[in-house]
């Protein structure tokens, strides 16, 4: 039997027998709702990490609760990226999600997008401190508040600075989720290891699965390829 026979056996072995493909896409069903939940909990607590951080960074004299709450962020920042998400992942799902009946999925998100929250305060925050600090004082005199200046005026511009950063991060968040299998997340890696097992075949799920990875990967730098030029296209107007 040729090479080119073989390879075609192990897919048709690996993806259509036995309706395998069904499997698969419950794995790439199970990552994309983890990501996507870990973005938005990462993009929540990455903004309001942020604006804290450069509202402490811009006040001349910060109150105490304002100097505590600054603490706390820069030791959530220093812990989250001090340590693997492998182990953070472990911790949250054994010490919050302990009793019976566990979603694992909704702690696997969760791990993620805590883990993801303190790479995305640090983008935000550098996106802020890039916009002119004359904008903030423009909005304080049309009568906004610093909060209503930060939400209508300094963010919107911020955001068109950070997009390809943060972009970089959604797509390290959609690859670190294959490790949520170790938790008994049936995700995309776990759904190729289980049909390796199946079919004594470990290397062609595991291919499979990497090409799934890839798509998506490429799907998403498509995607903010197009919201980049257009954003740029409103800069022009």
């Amino acid at each position: 039997m040729s090479l080119i026979h073989q390879i075609i056996n192990a897919i048709d072995q690996a993806l259509i027998q036995d309706q395998r493909y069904i499997t698969y896409l419950k794995g790439i069903k199970v990552t994309l709702m983890i990501s996507l939940i870990a973005v938005l909990i990462g993009v929540t607590i990455g903004v309001i990490v942020a604006v804290v951080k450069v509202g402490y960074h811009n006040t001349v004299k910060p109150k105490w609760y304002l100097r505590r709450i600054n603490g706390i962020c820069n030791l959530y920042i220093g812990v989250i990226r001090g340590t693997p998400v492998f182990l953070q992942l472990l911790i949250i799902y054994n010490m919050v999600f302990t009793s019976r009946g566990t979603n694992e999925v909704l702690a696997a998100a969760l791990a993620f997008g805590i883990n993801s929250g303190a790479y995305v305060a640090e983008i935000v925050r550098a996106g802020i401190m890039s916009v002119d600090r004359g904008q903030m004082e423009a909005g304080r005199s049309l009568g906004l508040n610093q909060l209503q200046t930060m939400r209508y005026i300094i963010l919107p511009q911020a955001v068109k600075n950070i997009l390809p950063a943060l972009g970089n991060e959604f797509v390290t968040l959609i690859k670190e989720t294959s490790v949520a299998s170790v938790i008994a997340v049936t995700d995309t890696t776990q759904a190729a290891r289980t049909i390796g097992l199946r079919t004594y075949d470990i290397m062609t799920p595991l291919f499979i699965a990497a090409g799934v990875y890839l798509i998506l990967v490429l799907g998403l730098t498509k995607l903010m390829n197009i919201v980049e030029r257009r954003l740029a296209k409103s800069d022009t107007y």
